[in-house]
C-alpha cells in the first residue's frame, strides 16, 4: 500500500498501526495539503458484501460524531477491492505506549485522561453509538495533551456482521465487560466497564485480570473479584478507588447510569473534602452455578391394592401363608419401577447418541492455529497444512529490519483456534526498506536544504551538515555521504552534507538576547571591524539585542570582508502604547501556621503562563505583581496553592490606562488610550496600591505604611 494514491487524492506514506480487522496508514491529502490517517479493511473481509455494507453504514454513523475528544472521520471510499476510511491524523502517542513507558500514571493525569474519555463516550452514547472496544490502544494523546478516542464504528460493524470468528469474541479480551464475554447484547454501560479497566491500568500499571488464554481471561471477568487498586498503589485516594470499583461491577445495573455521571464524579474526586471519603460498600454478587444438582422426583408404581390386608388374604388364598404372600408381593413391587426407569434411561441414551452423531456430522472440527512467525513462507504454508489451514492470498508484504526477505513477521489468530479449512492472514518481510540517495553536490545549500528536509522526513533518516573552508563559493554543497544514486537503509545510515564556507569563514556568533555591551565585545573578539546599531521600541528587555542581520547564528561569515556590515537591532524600551501596572494579591495558607506552597503564574505582554514566583507561606501574605499590557489585551494572574489551582483574576488594558489617569473620566481615558473594555482593579506604575480582590477572600485595603512584598525586593 505504501506509495499508492487512493482515488487520486490520498497518498499513502507509511503504516502506523493495525488491528484484527484493518490496517492504519499515515497519508497525505493532496487536495487539501494535510496529513490524514487512512484505515484500510483487511483483505479477508473485502468479499463479504454484508460486512462491507454494515462497515460503511457504521463508519458513516461514526462520522456523524463531532466532539473535541473523538477522532474525526473525513471520508469513506472504495478503490477496487480496497475499502477505506479517512480520519483525522493525531500526532502524538497512544495511551498504551504511555503506560508501557512510564508505568502507573500520576493520579491527576489519570483522572484528567479518564474524564476526557467519559466526555467522548457521553457524546457518542447520546447519538446511539456504542464503542464496544475501549482500550488504551484506541486512546490517542496528542502533543498538546488532548485525548482522542478512535475506532468508533469499526467494532460496531464487526459485532453486527455475520462473519464467524470461531474461538474469539470480537474485541479485546482484557477489557471485556462480563456481558460482552457472555456474548449477550452490550449497551453503554459495557463501555463504562471497559473504561474502568483502562483507569485501573493507568493507576496501577497492570491489568486486573490475566490468564494463559483469552478464554481464561474472559472467565475471570465473569467470575473473579477484582483486586482493589489501593492494595497495589496506596497513593490512590479512596474517592478514586470507589469510582474504579463502581465502574467494574459485574452487574451493569450497579455501574454508573451514564458516562456523564462518571465524568462528574471524576471531576470532583480529588477535591480535599472527598479524597478520604468512606469506602463504598456494594451488595454481594450472587454466584451463578449452571451445573447445580437438580432433585428429581421419585417414580412410583401406579397400581397397588388400597387395602394391604386384602392383598395378603388374596395371596394366601392362592397358596401359602399370609406372610409368604406379603414377601412375594414386596419382591414383585420393585420390578415395574425398575423396568420403567431402565426404559427411560435407554431412551435418553439413544437420544444422546443420535444428537452426538448428528452434531459430529454437521460440526466442522477446530484446530489450534500454529505460530509461524520467523518461518519462511514455504515453511509456514507446510505448517498450516498440517492443521488443514491455508494462508490468505495474496500474502501481504511489509519492510522489516528484524527479519530477512521471505520470512513471516506477523499473523492473525495467534494462540487461538480456527475451523478446518480456515484461511490465516500472514505478513511476509520484504527485507529492509531502502531509499535512493539524491544528488546535492554542486547545488546551493539554500536550495538543497528544503529538498533534503522533505526527503529525510519521508525516509526517517538522520542528517547533519558540516561547513569546511574551500575554494568554492560559500554556501555551495561540495560533498555528500552516501553518494548520489546509492541505496541505503535509513535505520543504520546518517546523511552527511558538506558545505563550503568559503575562504577563512567562521560561524556567526549568536547575539540575540545579549546586552548591547556584551554583543559588541563578542563581535570584537570574533574579528569584526564594524557594525551598526538600530534601536526600536519592543517588548524585549531594554538595551538587549533582539535581532541580528544579515547573518543568523552559526552561518559562515568572513569577518575580514571589507563590504560586510553587521546590523544589531537593540530594544529601546517598551512601545509607547504599552502600559505598566501592578496587581495586589493576598493569599492565605490552607491552614493558619501550616506551610503552604504558593505558585503564581502571569500571562501578559512578556509571555504566557510564565512563572512569577513560588514561595512558602504560613500566614496571609500580600504579593504585588508587575504587569505589562498592550492595547486590546488583558493580563491574567493565576494562583496555585500546593500544586492545585486555587483562583485567577484579570486586569485589562482599560483598567491599567484609567489607573494611570485617576482624575479623568473613564470613558474619556479609554477613548484616548485606545484600550479594550474590561473590569478589575489594578495598581498603576509608580502609584499608590489599590485595594484588590484577594484569592479566595475579600482583601482589606492596605494602609499607607503597610509593607507590601514585591518581586525582587523584601517587605519593609
Amino acid at each position: 500500500m505504501i506509495g499508492r494514491e487512493l482515488d487520486g487524492r490520498y497518498e499513502i506514506i507509511e503504516r502506523i498501526g493495525g488491528g484484527g480487522m484493518a490496517l492504519v496508514y499515515r497519508a497525505r491529502d493532496t487536495l487539501l495539503g494535510r496529513s490524514v490517517a487512512v484505515k484500510v479493511l483487511r483483505q479477508q473481509f473485502v468479499h463479504d458484501e454484508d460486512f462491507i455494507r454494515r462497515f460503511r453504514r457504521e463508519a458513516r454513523a461514526a462520522a456523524s460524531l463531532s466532539h473535541p475528544n473523538i477522532v474525526s472521520i473525513y471520508d469513506v471510499g472504495q478503490e477496487g477491492d480496497v475499502h477505506y476510511i479517512v480520519m483525522e491524523f493525531v500526532e502524538g502517542t497512544t495511551l498504551a505506549e504511555k503506560i508501557k513507558e512510564g508505568g502507573p500514571l500520576p493520579i491527576e493525569e489519570a483522572v484528567h485522561i479518564a474524564a476526557q474519555i467519559c466526555d467522548a463516550l457521553d457524546h457518542a452514547h447520546q447519538n446511539q453509538i456504542i464503542h464496544r472496544d475501549i482500550k488504551p490502544h484506541n486512546i490517542l494523546i496528542g502533543k498538546n495533551g488532548r485525548v482522542k478516542v478512535t475506532d468508533f464504528g469499526i467494532a460496531r460493524a464487526a459485532a453486527s456482521s455475520d462473519i464467524t470468528q470461531t474461538g474469539a469474541v470480537l474485541g479485546s479480551v482484557h477489557y471485556f465487560s462480563p456481558e460482552h464475554a457472555k456474548g449477550v447484547s452490550q449497551g453503554a454501560k459495557s463501555d463504562l466497564y471497559s473504561l474502568g479497566i483502562v483507569l485501573y491500568q493507568m493507576l496501577t500499571g497492570r491489568l486486573p485480570f490475566l490468564g494463559e488464554s483469552p478464554i481464561s481471561v474472559a472467565l475471570k471477568h465473569l467470575r473473579e473479584k477484582v483486586e482493589e487498586p489501593r492494595k497495589i498503589n496506596p497513593l490512590i485516594p479512596q474517592s478514586l478507588e470507589n469510582i474504579v470499583l463502581k465502574a467494574l461491577r459485574k452487574n451493569p445495573e450497579e455501574r454508573y447510569p451514564s458516562a456523564r455521571q462518571m465524568m462528574i464524579d471524576l471531576n470532583s474526586c480529588l477535591l480535599p473534602e472527598r479524597r478520604n471519603e468512606p469506602k463504598t460498600v456494594f451488595p454481594a454478587e450472587e454466584e451463578e452455578d449452571d451445573e447445580r444438582t437438580i432433585v428429581m422426583p421419585a417414580i412410583r408404581a401406579k397400581s397397588f391394592p388400597e387395602n394391604p390386608h386384602e392383598s395378603d388374604e388374596w395371596e394366601a388364598a392362592a397358596g401359602g401363608t399370609a406372610r409368604e404372600a406379603s414377601l412375594r408381593r414386596s419382591r414383585r413391587g420393585w420390578i415395574k419401577p425398575t423396568v420403567l426407569v431402565c426404559t427411560v434411561l435407554l431412551f435418553l441414551a439413544g437420544m444422546w447418541y443420535a444428537v452426538s452423531w448428528l452434531k459430529s456430522m454437521l460440526e466442522v472440527p477446530e484446530y489450534e492455529v500454529p505460530t509461524v512467525i520467523g518461518m519462511t513462507l514455504e515453511e509456514a504454508v507446510e505448517e498450516l497444512k498440517k492443521v488443514y489451514m491455508t494462508p490468505v492470498l495474496p500474502v501481504e508484504q511489509r519492510p522489516s529490519d528484524e527479519y530477512p526477505a521471505g520470512v513471516v513477521i506477523d499473523q492473525e489468530k495467534i494462540g487461538m483456534k480456527a475451523k478446518k479449512g480456515a484461511s490465516i492472514a500472514l505478513v511476509v518481510s520484504s527485507g529492509p526498506e531502502t531509499f535512493l540517495m539524491p544528488d546535492f553536490v554542486g547545488r546551493a545549500w539554500s536550495e538543497a536544504e528544503p529538498e533534503l528536509t522533505d526527503f529525510a522526513r519521508e525516509s526517517s533518516v538522520r542528517w547533519t551538515v558540516e561547513y569546511v573552508a574551500g575554494s568554492e563559493a560559500a554556501g555551495t554543497v561540495i560533498g555528500q555521504r552516501p553518494a548520489a544514486g546509492e541505496r541505503f537503509n535509513p535505520r543504520d545510515t546518517e546523511i552527511v552534507i558538506t558545505v563550503s564556507s568559503g575562504p577563512a569563514t567562521i560561524p556567526m556568533p549568536n547575539l540575540i538576547g545579549e546586552k548591547l555591551a556584551v554583543a559588541e565585545a563578542m563581535l570584537e573578539s570574533a574579528g569584526f571591524a564594524k557594525w551598526k546599531i538600530e534601536r526600536e521600541k519592543t517588548y524585549a528587555p531594554k538595551d538587549t539585542v533582539f535581532k541580528q542581520w544579515p547573518f543568523q547564528p552559526d552561518e559562515p561569515v568572513d569577518p575580514k570582508d571589507p563590504e560586510l556590515e553587521i546590523i544589531l537591532h537593540v530594544s529601546d524600551g517598551l512601545p509607547d502604547d504599552a502600559v505598566e501596572t501592578f496587581r495586589s494579591v493576598a493569599v492565605s495558607p490552607v491552614e493558619p501556621g501550616v506551610k503552604t506552597t504558593v505558585r503564581i503564574l502571569v500571562t501578559d505582554a512578556f509571555g504566557a503562563n510564565r512563572e512569577w514566583k513560588t514561595q512558602e507561606i504560613t500566614e496571609t501574605t500580600h504579593f504585588t505583581i508587575p504587569l505589562v499590557l498592550t492595547p486590546n489585551t488583558s493580563a491574567v494572574v493565576t494562583v496555585h496553592r500546593n500544586n492545585l489551582f486555587y483562583d485567577s483574576f484579570t486586569t485589562t488594558y482599560r483598567d491599567a490606562v484609567n489607573d494611570m489617569n485617576p482624575d479623568r473620566d473613564i470613558d474619556e481615558t479609554f477613548s484616548d488610550a485606545g484600550g479594550a473594555a474590561g473590569s478589575g482593579p489594578a495598581v498603576p506604575s509608580g502609584g499608590q496600591e489599590q485595594p484588590d480582590q484577594t484569592v479566595g477572600q475579600e482583601a482589606e485595603p492596605l494602609a499607607p505604611d503597610q509593607p507590601v512584598q514585591t518581586e525582587g525586593q523584601p517587605a519593609d
